[in-house]
């Protein structure tokens, strides 16, 4: 139904914090809470460990998603991702 995968990080910009590489939610299940209380847990163990933030990517076309990690999760934007094809 639903899934999370995240590692501490650390970074010059946020030292040491929790990067979110993935969550997900079955299309079918979605808005049931299931994504709340994995990043609910996600935080809980940052915060056991010594981790001052937690972060993660979200792709531009996700509108949904933005709105819950802004409005139920009270995460904010702090920038955005860029990337370029090497190959």
């Amino acid at each position: 139904m639903a899934a999370v995968g995240f590692l501490p990080r650390f970074s010059i910009n946020q030292g040491d914090h929790v990067w979110v590489e993935d969550l997900v939610t079955d299309e079918n299940h979605r808005s049931k809470g299931y994504g709340q209380l994995l990043l609910t847990e996600v935080e809980k163990w940052g915060i056991e460990n010594g981790l001052g933030t937690i972060s993660l990517s979200s792709g531009l076309q996700r509108e949904n998603a933005h709105r819950f990690y802004e409005d139920k999760m009270e995460y904010e934007k702090s920038s955005y991702l860029f990337r370029k094809t090497l190959r």
